[in-house]
Formats: C-alpha cells, sequence, structure tokens
C-alpha cells in the first residue's frame, strides 16, 4: 500500500495521471513474482507511468477517484448549449487524450499524401544517399585487362562526375523541400478531439502553434494536460504552447485504426479508390 502511494506521489508531482492504488497493487504483484528480482522504486514508477499513457483513460478501475472527480470537464461545456457561450474559462486542469488530429492548412489531397508517406514510413526522408561505382579492381585483373582496365577505369571516373552532380542536385531539391515543409509547419493550424477519463469529447483549436502537435508526430492515445483558465469558445477549446502540456503515450490499437481510416476516408473524399 505504501509503495503504490509512493508511485502515486511521484506521477502527481509531474501532472501525470494518477492510477488508483487497485491497479497499481496488481502492477506490483504482477513484477515482483517469486524468483524475479524486486524491481527498485524508480523502476515500478517508470513502468506505472509508461504502462498508464499506453492506456485508454476510460478503462474501469484504471484511474484514482481524484482524477474522475477533479480533472475531466466540467458539465457546462460538454453540454448541448455550449456551443453559445462565447466564451468561458477552465476552472481546473484536465487531463485528455487525443482522439484525433487534423491539419487546417492542407487539402484533402495533400492530407492523402501525407498520410500515404507516414504509412511508407517516409514521412521525413532526410539527405538520399547515393552509393557511386567504385573501381577498386584486384591488382592482378587489372594487369591482366591492360589498356581494357584503363578505359573502364576512366568511364567510371566520368560516371561519379555525373552522379555526383545528379545527387548535389537532389540535395539541394532535399533540402528546399524541407525548408518548405517546416516552413508550412510552423504555420500549421491543426484541430484535435480529444476525450477524457469519463468519456467526454471536445474540439480543440490551435490558437498558437504547438510545436509538437502535428499529423505523422501527435499520437493517437497520446494523454494532454489542459491547464486551468484555458479559453473555451463556443465549445471549442483553444489550446497554445502556454496553456497544453504534452504528456506522452500512445494507444497501440487506436493509432493504427485511425491511420487506416482517415486514410480511407480521405481517399473517399478525393474520389481516390483505396489501393489496399
Amino acid at each position: 500500500m505504501e509503495t503504490a502511494r509512493q508511485i502515486q506521489n511521484a506521477l502527481r508531482a509531474h501532472s501525470l495521471p494518477i492510477p488508483s492504488q487497485t491497479w497499481l497493487l496488481s502492477l506490483v504483484t504482477s513484477l515482483s513474482q517469486p524468483g524475479r528480482q524486486v524491481p527498485t522504486l524508480g523502476s515500478l514508477i517508470m513502468t506505472a507511468r509508461t504502462r498508464v499513457l499506453a492506456t485508454d483513460l476510460t478503462t474501469p478501475n484504471l484511474l484514482d477517484i481524484s482524477v474522475t472527480m477533479e480533472h475531466t470537464f466540467p458539465p457546462q461545456l460538454t453540454s448541448p448549449s455550449a456551443s453559445s457561450i462565447p466564451e468561458i474559462r477552465l476552472d481546473r486542469d484536465v487531463i485528455v487524450q487525443i482522439l484525433d488530429i487534423e491539419n487546417l492548412n492542407r487539402s484533402r489531397w495533400e492530407q492523402v499524401e501525407e498520410l500515404e508517406a507516414i504509412e511508407r514510413g517516409e514521412q521525413t526522408r532526410g539527405r538520399q544517399v547515393i552509393r557511386l561505382p567504385t573501381s577498386n579492381n584486384d591488382d592482378e585483373e587489372e594487369a591482366d585487362l591492360g589498356d581494357t582496365a584503363d578505359t573502364q577505369t576512366q568511364g567510371q571516373l566520368n560516371t561519379q562526375q555525373t552522379t555526383a552532380t545528379a545527387t548535389g542536385g537532389s540535395d539541394a531539391a532535399s533540402r528546399a523541400i524541407a525548408r518548405e515543409k517546416e516552413k508550412q509547419a510552423k504555420n500549421a493550424t491543426h484541430k484535435l478531439v480529444v476525450q477524457d477519463a469519463k468519456g467526454q469529447r471536445m474540439f480543440a483549436l490551435e490558437l498558437k502553434r504547438i510545436d509538437k502537435i502535428a499529423v505523422g508526430t501527435t499520437l493517437i492515445g497520446e494523454k494532454l494536460l489542459l491547464k486551468k483558465g484555458m479559453v473555451v469558445a463556443r465549445g471549442v477549446l483553444l489550446i497554445e504552447p502556454s496553456n497544453c502540456q504534452i504528456l506522452g503515450g500512445k494507444v497501440d490499437a487506436w493509432h493504427k485504426s485511425w491511420t487506416e481510416g482517415r486514410l480511407a476516408r480521405l481517399r473517399a473524399d478525393v474520389g481516390v479508390a483505396d489501393s489496399r
């Protein structure tokens, strides 16, 4: 029981979701089986943190009652009449998980291309590496070939020069594309769907750019801390770096399902058949 309280206090100090003592006791028991090395408190804290951030916040008995009572959306923000309130502020810190994200600056077709690149693992390409032909033949073979070897070596050098020129152009183009993408990312505005521990959902809109929020960077199921005093305009949370803290995490099944489902919906919107 004392170990569970120590873990709770450590997570609370970093504004992380606080698991229930029942959940923590189950975790500690599973990690302290006979024949296994007894985990240290630091190890238990890190394991609890990782597992909580990777779990659906609405899972029964996961969170301490204080989280569901004190760190969820007040009822007036999720009621049908919330959209008629011009402005209201959060009266508490709220812990949420991300269910959806969209870049409002990009067209549907651009979003299709972006998600396809992410699906192929090509969202960030970096610099291309082109292997040049080499002329490292064995000395014995060069001696046998005589003049022919000299001719082939010169041809290889010409190929290297041509390839190096093409590589330089490719690198310059890649850098230009990277700079343009970076510029677009800095000017992007994202819309999120977030959910609290009671299952209440709200839209969140970037009022000022938050660098860690982006399609391909933000993970579905990732946890956020929405700070007390945040403005809610007509039922929409207005997030910015000063009032929104990224806690991390990811729900693997959600992220995979979101990527596949989102891509299929966008393809249908732009009239492209799903190739899978």
